[in-house]
């Protein structure tokens, strides 16, 4: 694609995306939405979406007509890739893939008819599942996590390049996975969130192994006082600090008292 080309594809997206929003924001929002999009499943495929061996067999789900419409047209203007479907919902999506074989479902999530998160779902539990590539306008957490939990390769926003959705595209075809940068991002720190917590759990779940006493020398070793100044602060003898001390260690299978002292910091987290 040339430059001009690019460029007047991701002009297309944006002003047909925008043209959208504005449209649901200013008409009064549809009671139901139709069962199947008009020109659908139940339809034979027109001959130039029959898809050749080769090519990646593409689903557009997204509620808004014109957003289909933009999507569509920069799919079909990839040689190695065809629409051979469309849908306005999550149940129609799920129609749509039953009825006809494919591999990439492109899937919007907020849709009046049926999010695509559900519909993520249940196209992954089909015989022959395709891969969904999530591309949507929100960038929310919630969104995020429920679709890759669902089951989805990809997660994109609307505003992506039409390069870099040709090569998602691609990618999860290919059964990669894709996902926008800022998504990355939060994923890794959620995935350092679970991991701490985790830990965190297993520290506690350890330490209940002790004594209330232990746990109060624990403390101590924690802040990192002497054996002498636990015994001040607990009004032990200096012996018995030591004793609680040894106990805490083979109790917990440790071997020094740093040790000791981060596994009560994982505790606390």
């Amino acid at each position: 694609m040339t430059i001009s080309q690019t460029g007047a594809a991701q002009t297309a997206v944006t002003d047909a995306v925008t043209a959208a929003e504005a449209d649901s924001r200013t008409a009064a929002a549809p009671t139901t939405v139709p069962d199947l999009v008009p020109e659908t499943v139940s339809d034979p495929l027109p001959a130039n979406t029959a898809g050749a061996p080769d090519q990646i067999r593409v689903i557009v789900v997204d509620d808004e007509q014109l957003v289909r419409a933009a999507l569509i047209k920069m799919v079909n203007s990839r040689a190695d890739m065809t629409v051979v479907g469309e849908a306005a919902s999550g149940p129609q999506a799920v129609t749509c893939a039953r009825r006809r074989r494919s591999d990439v479902v492109l899937m919007d999530v907020r849709m009046p008819g049926g999010d695509g998160i559900t519909a993520t779902a249940q196209l992954r539990r089909l015989e022959t599942p395709p891969q969904v590539l999530v591309l949507t306008t929100f960038d929310l957490d919630d969104h995020v996590f429920a679709a890759l939990e669902a089951g989805a390769a990809g997660f994109l926003l609307k505003d992506t390049d039409p390069d870099r959705l040709f090569h998602a595209i691609r990618a999860v075809a290919a059964g990669e996975g894709m996902l926008a940068p800022t998504v990355t991002r939060r994923l890794i720190e959620r995935t350092r969130e679970r991991a701490a917590a985790t830990k965190s759990n297993a520290a506690v779940a350890r330490l209940e192994l002790l004594t209330a006493r232990e746990a109060e020398v624990l403390d101590a070793v924690a802040q990192g006082m002497s054996n002498d100044g636990i015994a001040r602060e607990l009004f032990l003898s200096e012996a018995t600090v030591k004793t609680h001390v040894s106990r805490i260690l083979a109790k917990l299978g440790l071997e020094n008292r740093v040790q000791a002292a981060l596994l009560f910091r994982d505790s606390r987290h």
